[in-house]
């Protein structure tokens, strides 16, 4: 389990796709890293945030899932590549049946999941379809 400290430095990257980028030979990390591995020490790294565009380079049905997400079941979980690079893992909005590899995805804000049935809700960027 995630401590509540650590759960509230996570958000920028939860719900806004905060990321970093290297100055020196401008490769993009999501999540972000504080070394670039190719610049090493030379290396300048920022913030920057992801504009959450990409497409869909892989793709799994959930069809059985844990108790917790049992009632959201089938849903489409896939690699996004975004468009300035990195791949990040996320939920598709949208049925098995439309999903596809290639697909263009936009970012959406959605209820991720809850700690228990009166806990705490947990909303963060899931993906839809942008063709």
């Amino acid at each position: 389990m995630m401590s509540v400290a650590r759960f509230w430095r996570k958000i920028p990257q939860r719900y806004n796709l905060i990321g970093t980028r290297c100055t020196s030979c401008g490769r993009y990390f999501f999540p972000p890293r504080s070394f670039c591995p190719e610049c090493r020490r030379s290396g300048k790294i920022v913030d920057y945030q992801f504009a959450g565009k990409g497409k869909v380079v892989t793709y799994t049905v959930i069809r059985s899932a844990s108790e917790q997400f049992e009632q959201m079941t089938p849903y489409v979980l896939a690699i996004i590549e975004l468009d300035e690079g990195p791949r990040t893992t996320g939920q598709v909005v949208c049925t098995p049946e439309e999903a596809r590899i290639g697909m263009r995805v936009s970012p959406v804000f959605r209820r991720i999941g809850a700690d228990g049935e009166s806990g705490v809700i947990y909303y963060g960027t899931k993906y839809a379809p942008a063709d």
